[in-house]
């Protein structure tokens, strides 16, 4: 009997998504598939145009497009369900109707409520690790309020607004949905801030209790064992999402290219990789190779004003081939570059040398990929080693902050060290590339 090719959950509903820490709607500018179209998991859905970009949103199951509510150009409030992936075309369940907040149990104190934020396309909550902020206290836009756990990392999030901590909606290993008010900064000193949990009744507090140890959590069952590496002489090509999740399910990516499944892989090659036989892990000895991983810091950004002069004085109105075109020399020789902005991803060929103007659009597997993440709130990020080098770009007050990782065998010590070196220095001065 075929398998079936949907989700296999039954109906997935499609929400708007929250982008950024200060995004309460999203702007539909056009669906990219139409009512009754079928979809698969990770094709483009639709673009949303938020206050700071326009993007395109995935879809997170296969099926079928039905229940489209929201028209192009509406505003619609993050999390709303604007549409369902349906296990058939003529899927006819109503979508849930908007439910309006319930009324706080108690009084909450006046003030800007901080919002469980997404960090990922797949994200619909997220497990506050702990405050890092004490209740009451004062803080300023940029201070790391929380950290938050997702399925990909743990990362610190910083407040959004200056003010007083006056109260705190959730506890150390609640699970907050997306969208979801954890916090609230008040512009005065709270007489009374309110600590409060995800299930807990409020309480409140007259001093936080910040020095209190958290009970020891129970032991992690053990992981499932690492996939054998791929056959000598070639690399798989695998998104990261899907060489995670194959990790934790503890399934070989070799398997796909053994049985001749072409590259590169995605998460729809997911049930590919589960119905082929299963084979016992071939042993493995020797030390885990400890990741690459290095920081740098741009007090300022010359980047911006100099893809403005790029454009106005030589045509080149390509922003991201630029952005390309300085890591590729950066690197020292001919590659193909990825530009990668939440989800969406470019690649270019950039030749030896310091043209700018010869970076062109390449359908060819990225050597490095450049990770944009300068519109997002995350402040630090620490993924570990990919399918190729990743370089990841931070915003840090008036400049950025630049990550590398990678794997020893991508780049040696000194070759990455020489890499993020020479980048730093394109983007604190770009102009420097043409000398």
């Amino acid at each position: 009997m075929p398998r079936n090719e949907t989700s296999g959950f039954g109906p997935h509903d499609v929400t708007m998504p929250q982008l950024g820490m200060a995004q309460d709607a999203g702007k539909i500018v056009s669906w990219l598939k139409s009512p009754g179209d079928k979809v698969a998991k990770g094709d483009a859905l639709f673009e949303v145009e938020t206050d700071k970009a326009t993007m395109e949103v995935e879809a997170q199951a296969n099926g079928y497009l039905t229940h489209v509510t929201a028209a192009e150009g509406e505003d619609v409030p993050v999390g709303q369900a604007i549409a369902r992936i349906s296990d058939s075309a003529e899927e006819d369940t109503p979508l849930p109707a908007p439910q309006p907040q319930a009324d706080a149990p108690d009084a909450l104190p006046e003030g800007h409520e901080i919002t469980m934020p997404q960090l990922g396309m797949a994200q619909d909550s997220g497990v506050l690790v702990g405050w890092l902020v004490e209740l009451g206290a004062q803080v300023s836009a940029d201070d790391l309020l929380f950290e938050v756990e997702t399925d990909k990392a743990t990362m610190e999030v910083p407040a959004g607004a200056s003010g007083y901590l006056a109260a705190t909606l959730a506890q150390a290993g609640d699970a907050v949905p997306v969208g979801q008010a954890v916090a609230v900064i008040a512009s005065s000193k709270p007489d009374a801030p309110v600590a409060r949990g995800m299930a807990a009744a409020p309480v409140t507090k007259a001093a936080p209790k910040a020095d209190v140890a958290p009970d020891p959590k129970p032991a992690a069952p053990a992981k499932p064992a690492q996939a054998a590496p791929a056959p000598a002489g070639g690399r798989i090509l695998a998104s990261p999402k899907l060489r995670r999740v194959a990790l934790e399910k503890g399934l070989d990516l070799t398997r796909l290219v053994q049985a001749g499944h072409p590259q590169p892989y995605h998460m729809r090659d997911l049930e590919v990789l589960e119905a082929l036989p299963t084979h016992a892990p071939t042993p493995q000895s020797g030390l885990a190779v400890q990741a690459i991983r290095l920081e740098a810091e741009c007090a300022q950004s010359g980047f911006a004003p100099f893809a403005t002069w790029a454009a106005d004085e030589h045509g080149l109105q390509d922003a991201d081939a630029l952005l390309a075109g300085l890591v590729g020399a950066s690197l020292g020789r001919a590659a193909t570059v990825a530009v990668a902005r939440f989800g969406a991803s470019r690649n270019y060929d950039v030749p030896a040398g310091r043209s700018l103007s010869a970076v062109t659009d390449s359908d060819a597997a990225p050597d490095l990929r450049i990770r944009d993440l300068r519109m997002s709130a995350l402040s630090t990020v620490s993924l570990g080693a990919e399918d190729v080098p990743v370089l990841t770009l931070l915003t840090q007050g008036e400049g950025l902050a630049l990550v590398l990782e990678c794997d020893p065998a991508q780049l040696t010590p000194d070759a990455a060290i020489a890499l993020l070196s020479e980048f730093a220095g394109r983007m604190h001065d770009p102009l420097r590339h043409l000398l």
